[in-house]
């Protein structure tokens, strides 16, 4: 016996408001649709899966060159895509089928582990999450606070036993909005089983936008080893017999977190802002820069996240000044002290820096667009 995991995908994405539907979306780094496949491959105990996709939609499913994925056109309703995709598996010995929505990426393997597990001893599984917030119901003009411990938000993927949905299948009107629906109207039992809140859906635009507002950037800087010149690291001076060579102060920390800042918010480099063929910029503190790079993103609306540094030095150890870096870090950037971060490490005596000839500094830092 098999079991098929049916991913619904066939509906006009009209609340999303987009030229491109919601199921091909990018959210996380994929496809919002090739979340829930990817998931549904990984998963053993699945042996089929079919896609029910919305006939305008063909150009773009055939784009992913998805493979050992059955597609199929939806019907006009939701009940009507499930049918289809019911009535498409008859004739491959199918055992238990997951009904799912493509706009919910984020369930887990672990709620499948459930599912199966009820499904062994129920016909119809549910995952729900009990609501927090006071529920009224306004009837004409009366209102009615309802007992929200009666009440759940049911999630998908729901799993059912195949034959048995697919004789209750013969409703397929537009008011069953999940396939549970059609047991409760037929007063067979369903059992609900914990859902997780994380595993929400994706319903207008700004579901999507709120997760692909953070950016990231990458910023590297090296600077040459002298005597008679300070060192400046994160900010602070450290007392050192050599110090960096550079047009400006040279701290390679502050340059770096600048450039991957910039980078986040793709606008451009250091070298660009602050050449150094520019006399006004001739050994300034690189702590006037920070501010004005931080000012800048600003007025564009960025937020900065998180800031994450390696100093990479064989000599002077960094132990006892990386709190003073940080918190002049955390002062220029305008936040706490929990977004910074800074390990220090060695190049193994080896090269220009294990020779104490150099110090560089690599960072990665985090960005949300505040729109």
């Amino acid at each position: 016996m098999n079991n098929c995991f049916i991913i619904l995908a066939g509906g006009e994405s009209k609340r999303f408001n987009s030229k491109t539907p919601k199921p091909y979306h990018i959210y996380r780094g994929k496809h919002l649709i090739v979340h829930s496949i990817d998931k549904a491959k990984k998963y053993k105990k699945i042996n089929k899966i079919v896609i029910v996709i919305n006939k305008k939609h063909r150009n773009f499913i055939k784009k992913l060159n998805i493979i050992n994925v059955k597609i199929i056109e939806g019907g006009k309703t939701r009940a009507d895509s499930a049918y289809r995709a019911l009535k498409s598996i008859k004739n491959n010995n199918i055992k238990n089928v997951m009904i799912h929505d493509a706009a919910r990426p984020n369930f887990t393997i672990k709620l499948l582990d459930k599912l199966f597990k009820e499904l062994k001893s129920n016909d119809c599984v549910v995952p729900a999450i009990k609501i927090n917030d006071t529920v009224k119901q306004k009837i004409k003009n009366t209102i009615i606070n309802l007992n929200r411990e009666n009440i759940y938000l049911t999630q998908t993927p729901q799993g059912f036993n195949y034959k048995k949905l697919l004789k209750l299948q013969n409703n397929k009107s537009s008011e069953i909005t999940d396939d549970a629906n059609l047991f409760i109207s037929a007063g067979k039992k369903i059992k609900i089983i914990n859902g997780d809140p994380n595993n929400k859906k994706i319903t207008v635009n700004s579901d999507i936008r709120i997760d692909n507002s953070t950016k990231y950037g990458i910023g590297f800087d090296v600077h040459k080893l002298v005597p008679r010149k300070k060192l400046y690291l994160g900010g602070i001076k450290i007392p050192s017999p050599v110090g960096t060579l550079g047009h400006s102060d040279g701290d390679p920390v502050l340059h770096a977190i600048m450039d991957a800042l910039l980078g986040a918010c793709n606008m451009g480099d250091i070298g660009e802002k602050f050449s150094d063929t520019n006399e006004k910029f001739k050994n300034i503190r690189s702590t006037i820069l920070l501010k004005k790079v931080v000012e800048e993103i600003k007025s564009k609306e960025f937020i900065i996240n998180n800031i994450d540094i390696n100093i990479i030095t064989q000599k002077p150890k960094l132990q006892k000044y990386k709190k003073k870096m940080i918190n002049c870090i955390k002062k220029l950037c305008e936040i706490s002290n929990s977004q910074i971060n800074i390990k220090g490490k060695t190049a193994e005596k080896l090269g220009v820096i294990g020779k104490e000839k150099a110090i560089a500094c690599e960072v990665i830092a985090s960005v949300i667009k505040n729109d």
